[in-house]
């Protein structure tokens, strides 16, 4: 298997493509994260004070610097999620092996940030869709986890749906993430 960090794979299925994240994305990707409906939802979690409110084109563009160099370290990978039918960019995923001294050590961290007018379920369910289909192997992780606050309905319906719980402790000091185990296919 090529490691992840050396060849970012781009993912597609019937509804979107995943392609890791470019500066030429920031405009666009601006819109999901100005979007002030949306910022809730976005999983900040020991983002070290950074809640993802970008309202200028130059912020947007620091935040990719960083996911880049983030992808360079082998720390985490950012992919832009663009619209198969109008290639709109209307968000992005981060997805990376979490290592730590705790029952969650080497579980994959999803994290999601959409625009609020494509909070949908089958937006969602696309995501997901590649992430259980993709992540456990290109991540080395038995289990992914991913953050879905209480007023996220529609997010939290669709991480139900395909067959993520309710994890029901706090992960490091953080509540409300919802886990799915690796199938094993016999």
């Amino acid at each position: 298997m090529k490691d992840i960090y050396e060849e970012c794979p781009i993912y597609k299925n019937k509804l979107i493509t995943l392609r890791q994240t470019k500066m030429e994305d920031a405009e666009e990707l601006l819109n999901c994260y100005s979007d002030e409906r949306a910022v809730p939802f976005f999983n900040s979690d020991n983002c070290n004070g950074d809640n993802f409110n970008y309202t200028t084109i130059e912020r947007m563009k620091q935040a990719i610097d960083f996911w880049d160099f983030s992808y360079r370290n082998k720390y985490f990978i950012r992919w832009t999620i663009i619209l198969n039918e109008t290639k709109e960019k209307i968000g992005t995923i981060e997805m990376f092996h979490r290592a730590a001294d705790d029952e969650f050590n080497h579980f994959g961290v999803l994290r999601i940030d959409l625009q609020s007018n494509y909070e949908t379920q089958p937006i969602i369910n696309g995501i997901l869709e590649v992430a259980n289909e993709n992540f456990y192997e290109a991540f080395e992780v038995e289990a992914i986890i991913t953050k879905a606050i209480p007023e996220a309905s529609v997010r939290t319906a669709a991480l139900t749906q395909r067959g993520y719980q309710l994890v029901g402790k706090k992960v490091m000091m953080y509540g409300d993430y919802f886990v799915k185990l690796k199938q094993v296919i016999m």
